[in-house]
């Protein structure tokens, strides 16, 4: 009779292997603050992009609107995620400073 314990382990050949430990700041490329500074940079570059659409239009320069209307709606949402996540950010540390220690 086979021994229902016995019968349940998996022999080492079977076993999954483990994830890699998780890659340090300079694996990835960066740290945290320049991600941010980037997200930064990148929101503002699409802000300019919306805004010189917009006057391109205003002057006359173009007349695609569908361009400029998704260079705006682009830079918006852009935006709102920024701003999403400065909100959680602000968030978390106000639950870090009522953490008694």
């Amino acid at each position: 009779m086979v021994d229902p314990i016995q019968s349940n382990i998996v022999a080492p050949a079977q076993m999954p292997s483990l994830p890699a430990a998780a890659p340090t700041a300079s694996a990835t490329g960066g740290k945290f603050m320049d991600v941010l500074l980037n997200s930064l940079e990148e929101v503002n570059r699409l802000q300019q992009d919306a805004d010189q659409s917009v006057q391109a239009l205003y002057s006359g320069k173009t007349d695609d609107v569908a361009s400029v209307f998704t260079a705006v709606n682009k830079a918006e949402v852009a935006f709102d995620l920024l701003m999403e996540i400065r909100n959680k950010l602000v968030d978390a540390y106000r639950d870090i400073q009522q953490i008694r220690i």
